[in-house]
């Protein structure tokens, strides 16, 4: 095996989407395993590879690591993107937190029924614009720094990028109102590794169709 960390997801976005974010925006390459069949799902369990029988997986240091929060954390940590300080570190944390909350309706979205798709779609349109969103742009607005801890990227800036371009993907001018938000996306989506992620190409997936979505249920069925 080669020094690049390895993931092992589905061939679409996902829970392992945001690893992806995290990794690319530190400069770091990785190498995918895609899971296509149940049968491929079912021998990594069987293999004991995954602690609590589920993915995404990321093999990184020797380490065969499981459970999101925890890879991020560990990603964040070593690639220096997580606060100078415990004080930092609680911050980006709270942030994260919110942002994952958020992440977590638009993860859901594609697997909506036909019929709830457009409540479902609103819901998420009115808890970006009134719960997450005007707390981000009122941070940087008081502190008046280019990114939310410490005026340092960080795993915060990362997350929260990552949600405000899946909301535009669905709400185009979702931004409007928050012209805060509109700097730091400028600010990051120039980054030279973030610009480069954006490219066509490279390992960002594209938003989830009917296929990914059969395959999630194909692979993940009881």
């Amino acid at each position: 095996m080669s020094g690049k960390p390895r993931l092992t997801y589905l061939n679409g976005r996902g829970r392992m989407e945001s690893i992806r974010w995290l990794l690319a925006a530190a400069g770091v390459e990785f190498e995918e395993i895609f899971l296509e069949t149940k049968e491929q799902y079912e021998k990594i369990i069987k293999d004991g590879i995954l602690m609590f029988q589920q993915v995404p997986l990321v093999e990184i240091d020797g380490m065969k690591m499981v459970q999101t929060r925890a890879i991020l954390s560990y990603v964040a940590g070593k690639y220096n993107l997580y606060g100078k300080d415990l004080k930092e570190r609680a911050l980006i944390d709270m942030y994260v937190e919110g942002i994952i909350d958020l992440m977590q309706m638009i993860l859901m979205f594609p697997f909506s029924p036909p019929e709830a798709k457009e409540k479902n779609l609103d819901s998420i349109k009115e808890r970006a614009t009134n719960r997450y969103f005007p707390v981000f742009e009122k941070v940087l607005k008081q502190h008046g720094q280019d990114f939310l801890v410490g005026n340092k990227f960080s795993w915060a800036d990362v997350q929260l990028i990552e949600a405000i371009l899946a909301v535009e993907e669905k709400v185009p001018a979702v931004l409007s109102g928050f012209p805060q938000l509109q700097v730091i996306l400028l600010l990051s989506i120039n980054m030279p590794t973030i610009k480069k992620f954006l490219q066509p190409g490279s390992p960002r997936k594209p938003p989830p169709d009917e296929h990914y979505v059969e395959t999630v249920l194909k692979i993940f069925s009881k």
